[in-house]
């Protein structure tokens, strides 16, 4: 009996996932402009960030959403966001492991 148990324990590690995050729309990241766009403008895009932050004295902002499951299938995305002193974005940078959020950034950015 505790041999069954255990390997039940076992086999549920390793087929479990992790989740970090919410997910969040891609297709509205090309609407982001340096200079511009505000961070309340990106709460309302986005949610709320998952963490807060300081790089070289300006504010930062992470929005993330990562699934990985132990079998070694992940989805991941992030928007890190850099702001100015005034509250508008300085810099951002997004990045994916999700094939279809590629076409979503291509098709946004043939849009401008």
């Amino acid at each position: 009996m505790k041999k069954a148990l255990l390997l039940c324990a076992v086999s549920l590690g390793f087929s479990g996932c992790i989740t970090l995050g919410h997910p969040f729309s891609v297709g509205q990241i090309p609407r982001i402009q340096i200079g511009q766009t505000t961070e309340s403008q990106l709460v309302s895009m986005f949610g709320q960030p998952y963490r807060r932050g300081l790089e070289d004295g300006d504010e930062t902002a992470t929005w993330l959403h990562y699934h990985v499951n132990v079998l070694g299938n992940e989805r991941t995305r992030d928007l890190y966001v850099r702001f100015n002193s005034n509250g508008t974005v300085k810099s951002y940078s997004f990045n994916s492991t999700i094939p279809s959020d590629q076409a979503a950034l291509q098709s946004g950015r043939a849009a401008k």
